[in-house]
């Protein structure tokens, strides 16, 4: 199984909340579909689809879906906990434009018709940063070619770490892949500003003093 966290995770605590989360409300948001998705029978309408790959603790995700109402939200999460903390601020803010799917990344980009997303994001992916342990790192060939089949032209995939060395290896394969191209340029990395919230991982980057990388490229 692919780690998605932003950091190397422990499974974590699972508070009495977010049990009761879990327990009470995934069946409201989580998706247990094992055959192709139908996005716009899982949300009940059809609108531009969005989805972020290791939500973590989901703020990110909430924020974006509280804001842009007109979209649909896909979140991919492994972290149990973090699932019922998503589904905690869901329930008190009323949003019903998220659904959750707790798989590995790579099987819910293979569950997903062709041409079906207009945004990917992956916020502070696990860095993986022992060199025997890069080839972890989600952002890879295989990866890539999910990424092209399901995002429609025109769309965007947007990364961000804190990890220059990841960093620089996303760019790489990227630009090493058919279909996709560089907001900024070849090589070169987004400057901003960006429209996302800012994350519990992006500000352990911050106080650790590393700089915040983004990339987004346009399927083409």
């Amino acid at each position: 199984m692919i780690s998605l966290g932003s950091h190397k995770r422990r499974q974590g605590r699972m508070l009495p909340a977010r049990k009761r989360a879990l327990e009470e409300w995934w069946l409201d948001y989580g998706i247990t579909d094992q055959e192709p998705l139908d996005l716009d029978s899982l949300f009940g309408r059809s609108a531009p689809c969005h989805l972020e790959i290791g939500f973590g603790l989901g703020d990110a995700l909430l924020e974006m879906a509280r804001t842009y109402p007109e979209n649909n939200y896909l979140g991919v999460e492994v972290y149990l906990p973090g699932v019922g903390q998503l589904l905690l601020g869901l329930r008190e803010m009323g949003i019903t434009n998220v659904r959750i799917d707790r798989r590995n990344a790579m099987e819910v980009l293979d569950l997903l018709p062709a041409g079906s997303l207009e945004r990917v994001s992956l916020f502070f992916p696990d860095p993986w940063p022992k060199k025997r342990h890069q080839k972890r790192r989600l952002v890879q060939a295989p990866f890539v070619e999910k990424l092209r089949r399901v995002l429609a032209p025109g769309g965007h995939f947007h990364a961000a770490t804190d990890w220059d060395a990841y960093a620089r290896q996303i760019c790489g394969v990227l630009e090493a892949a058919e279909g996709f191209s560089n907001r900024s340029g070849a090589g070169s990395f987004y400057p901003g500003p960006v429209e996302r919230p800012l994350t519990k991982f992006e500000k352990r980057g911050l106080s650790r003093g590393h700089e915040i990388r983004e990339l987004i490229y346009e399927r083409i």
